[in-house]
């Protein structure tokens, strides 16, 4: 390996230490390293060309920070085909590969090639507003259709493909990717699904019904959502990942589908879900 980016989260309390540790194991190993500077706000959407110049030069990147740092940077490099690296400077760290103890040792498998690559999917969403569309995001983890802090119960129509799913009356709707199911989607009383499985994971948020349920479709079908609810009865935000937002108007018809790109994630010999699944939420 010849040359590694590396993409810090300045603002987290360690990083510095972490970072440091990184770059000289990596360079006394004969690596060449670029750091993505303190100057640089990873926080700001579409950083990706502050470091345009990597792309053709760096082998692996590696992210370090918490799931928030690795799902802006999933997102921003989908196009590249570079895979990525997580280190853990957060809390839960679902999407890091990598906890400060054994950081070393990490990086020096790292060097000897003793790591897969996984492929995880990513959601392309997209909304139409009469006859155009509007804008186009991605997402690892999930979109969510929700209302603002003081609106009301919100409507919502789920189609698959072209068949009518529910209408959904509540604080609104969580499409998330396996990946995702930990995340929100949990949170919300969704299932936890293994990352291997290429599925799309539909939870309502708070529903007004007893019997609105989760509903898991395959990743070939595209889910489509009817805003109901005008803007004057409600204030509706479309969000990815929880890091970007969109607002939205009655009429508006939200598509979901499989992106053509994926989030490419280092992991070691002896990584498992499960075992992280029972590490991180534990208690």
């Amino acid at each position: 390996m010849e040359k590694v980016g590396i993409i810090p989260n300045w603002e987290k309390e360690k990083i510095s230490r972490i970072v440091d540790e990184v770059v000289e194991y990596l360079e006394q190993a004969g690596v060449s390293v670029m750091v993505l500077p303190r100057e640089e706000v990873i926080e700001v959407e579409f950083f990706a060309n502050k470091i345009s110049s990597w792309r053709d030069e760096v082998e692996v990147i590696i992210v370090i920070g918490g799931d928030g740092t690795i799902l802006r940077v999933a997102r921003e490099l989908s196009h590249w085909d570079v895979p990525l690296l997580g280190i853990n400077a957060g809390r839960k760290g679902f999407l890091a590969e990598v906890e400060e103890a054994n950081l070393q040792n990490c990086l020096q498998l790292l060097l000897d090639g003793g790591y897969n690559i996984t492929e995880r999917m990513l959601l392309e969403t997209s909304v139409e507003r009469g006859t155009r569309s509007v804008v186009n995001f991605l997402a690892l983890n999930d979109i969510v259709i929700s209302r603002g802090p003081f609106s009301r119960i919100i409507d919502l129509k789920a189609f698959i493909n072209q068949d009518y799913l529910e209408t959904y009356s509540g604080d609104g709707l969580i499409v998330s990717t396996s990946t995702g199911s930990t995340a929100y989607s949990l949170s919300a009383g969704g299932p936890i699904v293994s990352p291997s499985l290429q599925v799309f994971v539909i939870t309502p948020i708070c529903p007004h019904s007893l019997y609105s349920r989760t509903v898991i479709v395959d990743s070939s079908e595209t889910i489509s959502i009817e805003v109901l609810t005008s803007f004057v009865e409600a204030d509706i935000v479309l969000t990815m990942d929880g890091q970007v937002g969109f607002n939205l108007e009655k009429g508006d018809l939200v598509k979901v589908s499989l992106a053509s790109c994926s989030a490419r994630l280092i992991r070691f010999p002896g990584s498992s879900f499960y075992r992280l699944l029972h590490e991180k939420l534990k208690g």
